[in-house]
Parts: C-alpha cells; structure tokens; sequence
C-alpha cells in the first residue's frame, strides 16, 4: 500500500497539481505578482524542511538542472524531490518550464525502484488556469522583512494572504522559485541549505507515460516487497 501511494504522490507532483501548490504554502506553478519570484540558475536550488501541524517533518528539495530553448524561447527544467515514505528517500520528478510566460511544457517522473523515467502529458482545463489566477490574486505584499532559517539569514519580501492563513518569505537570493520560509496553518516550510551543484537525478530518454506499464511495474514492486 505505500508503494501505492508513493506512486500517487510522484504523478500528483508530476502533473503539478493543486495539492503541492497547497502544501508550498503558495501556488509555486503560477507566478505570482512578486517581480524576481521566478530566476532560474541552472546548478543551483535549496534543501527544505516541511513540518506539519503535529510536529513531523520532511525533507524537500527544489532544484535547476538543465536548460533548454522551447519554440525560441528560454526554459528551464526544475527538479523537485519528496520524501518516499517507504524508504525515507527522496524520489524525483521535474518539469520543464518557460522562463518568460512561466508555462509549463513537458514532466517527467522515475517512479521508486525504476530506471526508466516517464513523460507526463500536461492536460490542464482553462478552469484550471482560472482558478490558479484568482488564488494568486489572494496575496500581497507587507513589506520588507529581514528572518533567520537554517540556510542563514535573508533580507526577504514578505507576502501575505488575504485569508489571514498564509505567510511567505522570497529572497532573490534563492533559486529558483525565491522560497525562504512559508507558514499557514496546517505546516512551516524553511530553507536548510542553499544549493549550488545541483545535479540531475533523472537521466536517460523518457518514454510517454503508460498507465499499463505503470501497472506492471507497481505489480512488480508490491511482490517483492
């Protein structure tokens, strides 16, 4: 059953849904009206700790590890590691985005105990896209605020929502996404480490996502298990 959910989770984040938006403590995969939120460094990236609303904590990375151009324009592939609750590693998945319009094109994921990444087919509704505008539109700026985490001390834009439930400290500082701190009211994430020769965790040519294949593979795990 773990395994299961493992796999779950890497597609939920493969496909950049609204529960990791939610568990950023802010929608990271629609930029927000913070000017530098977005700046891309290929090698560079930061170590996380996410703790929730009973004390327990994980680890999370976010990271850039390549670069390539898409229709002329400049993008970015942004590599995220979770916690996989069987083995208390971290598995991967990324995504390839675009530097200017912040769009999304291309995911790929390795699913625990595979050597063959998956591309993830990016469907996403205009409702979808609408929805993630109007809760971008919920925050704001307070000010100017200098904090201390474990990666050191950031003078940081501290952004607020509307709601009252939720706090968000960016640096530019930080790549790629500015994260310094976010707090709401089911968990605290803060940066440890500031990362600056990140490395890209899934290699090799991905091949189209096959929920057969997934199948098989899951099935495979499970009996070995």
């Amino acid at each position: 059953m773990k395994r299961v959910q493992v796999v779950l989770a890497v597609l939920a984040c493969a496909c950049l849904s609204p529960a990791l938006n939610a568990q950023m403590g802010m929608n990271i995969f629609k930029k927000p009206n913070i000017a530098n939120i977005f700046h891309p460094v290929v090698g560079y990236g930061g170590e996380y700790q996410i703790t929730d609303s009973d004390g327990k904590s994980k680890p999370f990375e976010m990271t850039v590890v390549a670069s390539e151009s898409v229709d002329g324009k400049e993008a970015y592939w942004l590599e995220f590691g979770f916690t996989d609750p069987s083995s208390s590693s971290l598995i991967y998945t990324k995504a390839l985005i675009t530097k200017d319009d912040f769009q999304v094109h291309k995911t790929v994921f390795l699913m625990p105990g595979s050597t063959q990444p998956m591309e993830m087919p990016i469907n996403r509704s205009a409702q979808e896209r609408q929805q993630q505008q109007e809760e971008m539109q919920k925050w704001h700026s307070v000010g100017t605020e200098t904090i201390t985490v474990p990666a050191g001390t950031f003078s940081c834009e501290h952004w607020a929502k509307d709601t009252g439930k939720g706090d968000v400290w960016v640096s530019t500082k930080v790549a790629p996404m500015s994260l310094v701190k976010s707090v709401d009211n089911k968990e605290t994430i803060v940066l440890t480490k500031v990362i600056t020769d990140a490395k890209d965790h899934i290699v090799g040519t991905p091949v189209k996502f096959d929920p057969q294949m997934m199948r098989q593979m899951m099935m495979q795990q499970m009996n070995h298990q």
